[in-house]
């Protein structure tokens, strides 16, 4: 198919992606001691390694390798590996020394230092400690930056691709995007979405940069974590939950998401609420049902989570529904462990098509890559058959809620 809409993705951090360590295909926690350690190996002296794509819910040992692991593979150099759903890293001595985290360092706001009995960092690092660690890798520089893009770009386009949504888009990539342009190298249309903190500066720019072909079309917020990270913020518990987050963790008073519509609202641009639990998905749409919003158009970033009450509230308030089916296929294992008992309200998207939400304008599909990979064919197939390739019919996850192949590519905006 072609002439496709990519609704949800990271097109610096795709590119980026592709030179790290690749940790999707692994199978154990050995495993991923084996791919740091060779790619340790290819670095120049004191380069960190960085991983990506862990699926640690999917290991025998449902679990990250330990810190005396990691430091026994890589003992002389920074390594941070990141969890498919960058919302949860591991570290090793070294990276916890260049990020100033020890025993006695409390947990960031939002965000969460794993630690042992003894109270000793284990290395894993979630939400915002995720974000701290990140923070002390080297920025790529601009020429780097601008090859990851170019990168992500032809990727998508090959594709099918005519039109991506970049969320959570860096200040600087609309003047990037514009310079591609220019030279006839945007194989594509561009839709950004900053963070609401960054908005109104990128705001305040846009006229040297925006064309029809890149525009700037809202902000972002994060309103909770995600399910492999237990961080989710649920209405009901967890079956297997963080210590003393039994439902996950909000990251967002509903202040606070009041407060970025009403930022959006007065730029006249929309906002892109992420919200996998169903907690933060009603808390979003209380939100919108409170504020009542004219010219900001709200989206629910990811809403794999959706309380059968909220499900007709997308359309009645108009928000868009903006989900990443192939998400499922991912997140099996940890669904199957951490949610059994809300199986049935897993990416209820018959339901959301019913009650008036329309393939293509207000439920749109995306792939968030590089959490996962950016093919279309994959959500096709969650959205349809909600299971695994090769996998029986009785593994399908919430059957009921499958839709037709004609919904689901019109939720890419094929034409």
């Amino acid at each position: 198919m072609t002439n496709l809409r990519e609704a949800h993705a990271h097109l610096v951090a795709h590119g980026r992606a592709a030179s790290m360590a690749q940790l999707a295909g692994a199978r154990s926690a050995s495993d991923v001691l084996e791919r740091l350690r060779a790619a340790a190996d290819s670095l120049p002296p004191g380069a960190w390694v960085l991983g990506t794509g862990a699926r640690p819910e999917s290991w025998p040992e449902r679990g990250w390798p330990t810190l005396c692991e990691l430091d026994s593979a890589v003992p002389d150099r920074p390594v941070l590996a990141w969890c498919f759903d960058y919302h949860a890293v591991l570290v090793n001595s070294p990276a916890l020394r260049a990020v100033g985290i020890d025993g006695a360092t409390p947990d960031p706001s939002g965000g969460l230092i794993v630690r042992d009995a003894a109270g000793r960092p284990t290395g894993e690092l979630l939400e915002t400690a995720a974000l701290l660690a990140w923070s002390a890798v080297p920025e790529p520089a601009p020429a780097e930056s601008l090859a990851c893009l170019d990168r992500a770009l032809a990727d998508l386009a090959a594709l099918g691709f005519v039109e991506v949504h970049d969320l959570k888009s860096q200040p600087w990539l609309g003047p990037m995007l514009a310079e591609l342009d220019r030279e006839g190298r945007l194989p594509l249309r561009v839709h950004l979405y900053p963070l609401v903190d960054d908005l109104p500066a990128v705001a305040a720019g846009r006229l040297a940069w925006e064309s029809d072909r890149v525009r700037l079309a809202g902000g972002k917020v994060f309103t909770d974590g995600t399910l492999n990270s237990r961080t989710a913020s649920m209405l009901h518990p967890f079956a297997d939950p963080l210590p003393n987050h039994p439902r996950g963790t909000p990251m967002m008073t509903a202040a606070g998401i009041e407060s970025a519509i009403g930022v959006c609202e007065g730029l006249g641009v929309g906002l892109a609420a992420h919200a996998i639990g169903d907690g933060a998905v009603r808390a979003v749409l209380d939100a919108v049902e409170r504020v009542r919003p004219r010219a900001c158009r709200v989206r629910v970033e990811h809403a794999e989570i959706v309380d059968r009450a909220d499900v007709p509230r997308f359309a009645r308030l108009g928000v868009a529904c903006s989900v990443q089916p192939c998400h499922l296929l991912a997140d099996v294992e940890a669904l199957r462990r951490l949610l059994p008992h809300r199986l049935d309200r897993v990416l209820p998207l018959r339901e959301l098509i019913d009650a008036g939400c329309e393939p293509g304008r207000l439920l749109l599909f995306g792939s968030d890559t590089p959490i996962v990979r950016p093919d279309p064919a994959d959500s096709i197939l969650a959205a349809t058959a909600r299971r695994r390739s090769g996998e029986p019919a009785e593994a399908a996850i919430a059957p009921e809620q499958a839709v037709s192949e004609a919904e689901a590519w019109a939720c890419f905006g094929a034409g």
